[in-house]
């Protein structure tokens, strides 16, 4: 082996080195993420794009079952989903005036494949759907992703979108709807 061959294997294990040792020291996500959060099957590939690194994550709150739930997602100390169930008498549509306030930028939510109604904002989805349980006629799911989920508005409206639609039948399974 020649000198100049051995210098750039020399540098060469020193730049892999210098990457390896940088990546295990640049965050990442040490966490793992749950197959179930609130009481309910979480789809890891849904849920993917509002998760931000960090050591630990959390799921905190009630599970969405009770009469209120409230249940949120957190990685380390930074909210990243929150989600929230109301169990009601009525069909509420996200797109009516008195929901408004609710959202920024709300676009209805075309072709739910469960009946109902929903809206997606630039940080939040609203669904309203026949449950049929014997505690709950319809109930709302909300969903609120983390301001901390930046880029492209259009990427994460379709993201929260995704995620919801996914979301919503476990949650009216977990609840023992009917319709």
């Amino acid at each position: 082996m020649t000198k100049k061959t051995s210098r750039r294997l020399a540098a060469s294990s020193l730049a892999c080195c210098l990457a390896l040792s940088l990546g295990a020291c640049g965050g990442g996500r040490e966490y793992t993420v749950p197959q179930e959060a609130c009481g309910v099957p979480v789809s890891e590939k849904a849920l993917d794009p509002f998760l931000v690194d960090g050591k630990e994550l959390k799921v905190l709150g009630k599970p969405l079952a009770t009469s209120k739930g409230n249940c949120a997602i957190w990685v380390d100390e930074w909210l990243v989903v929150n989600l929230r169930l109301e169990k009601v008498d009525k069909l509420y549509d996200p797109m009516d005036e008195s929901e408004e306030f609710r959202f920024k930028n709300r676009a209805k939510t075309k072709d739910l494949p469960f009946g109902g109604l929903g809206a997606v904002g630039d940080f939040n989805a609203m669904v309203s759907t026949q449950c049929a349980a014997p505690d709950a006629k319809y109930v709302i799911v909300y969903v609120e992703v983390s301001l901390k989920s930046t880029g492209d508005v259009t990427r994460r409206r379709e993201h929260i979108e995704s995620f919801t639609l996914d979301f919503v039948p476990k949650v009216k399974k977990a609840l023992g709807c009917t319709a």
